[in-house]
């Protein structure tokens, strides 16, 4: 499909658009998977510690949905960082695909 897009006039943008978001999408779904059953299927770890030693079990959720959110977010940072470099090594500036196989070679 992107060659085909590319053909018809294209930008590298345009035609890359819809697999960058595919990308990114399934790029997230692992923790947005164990990001839905947190605290109710699993209990996670530092939360589970704090309420043992004591500590307010509100506080002790708040850290653990900050930890979990930081998590996430780490994942997205990375995910997004992925997919521009891939898109850069694999466009050049004259929105052409470029041979891989020629630059590993």
């Amino acid at each position: 499909m992107l060659p085909a897009l590319l053909t018809l006039g294209a930008t590298r943008w345009e035609a890359a658009h819809q697999t960058i978001k595919e990308a990114l999408r399934t790029g997230m779904i692992p923790t947005i998977n164990s990001m839905m059953v947190m605290g109710l299927v699993s209990l996670p770890g530092m939360m589970t510690g704090q309420i043992l030693a004591g500590a307010n079990p509100s506080d002790a959720i708040r850290y653990q949905i900050v930890i979990i959110f930081a998590q996430a977010a780490g994942v997205a940072i990375a995910t997004m960082g992925v997919v521009i470099l891939a898109f850069l090594v694999l466009f050049n500036r004259n929105h052409q695909l470029t041979n891989l196989l020629r630059k590993l070679g």
